[in-house]
């Protein structure tokens, strides 16, 4: 039988991956040695020379925008932030024990959180849905509507009395 334990706990959102290593004895940055990297992550205490994670990544990440920290002297935080944000991870390290990402239930998320073009389809996909439910035009065929008057007022010698037009 392997081992199925690790030695850190980790939680997600789909911008971040947080891995939390607890240590029995303090520490200080200077006795770690970690490397982050877009695609592997090794952690070492050069105090005991112990390796604590060494291993790929079980999906990419923003080196750049990924960190450490040590909190309370005690706690390793690592912050990775993922390149792909619409997708949740089943596990940290590959090899290593996988979650059923379906069980997943995602945080709520405020408009305010999307970038500026997923905000703009998200609030028209929002503002659609209450036109149609109040039975009102949406946004397309409010468009739609006001092309076709710009090409009547454009063309006024067209006569358009009996043309039925589905817009």
């Amino acid at each position: 039988m392997t081992d199925t334990t690790i030695p850190y706990t980790w939680t997600q959102t789909l911008t971040e991956v947080t891995v939390t290593i607890n240590s029995s004895t303090p520490i200080k940055s200077r006795d770690l040695l970690i490397t982050i990297n877009t695609d592997s992550l090794f952690v070492k205490n050069k105090t005991t020379n112990e390796t604590i994670i060494d291993g790929k990544l079980s999906k990419s990440i923003k080196k750049a925008d990924s960190m450490w920290s040590i909190e309370d002297g005690k706690t390793i935080v690592l912050e990775l932030s993922k390149v792909n944000k619409t997708e949740w991870w089943s596990c940290v390290i590959q090899g290593h024990p996988e979650i059923d990402v379906t069980q997943i239930k995602p945080e709520n998320s405020q408009l305010s959180d999307l970038d500026g073009e997923t905000r703009s389809m998200v609030e028209k996909m929002m503002y659609d849905q209450r036109q149609k439910a109040a039975g009102l035009p949406t946004s397309d065929e409010q468009k739609k509507k006001e092309m076709f008057e710009k090409f009547k007022n454009q063309n006024p010698n067209l006569d358009f009395t009996d043309a039925n037009i589905n817009l």
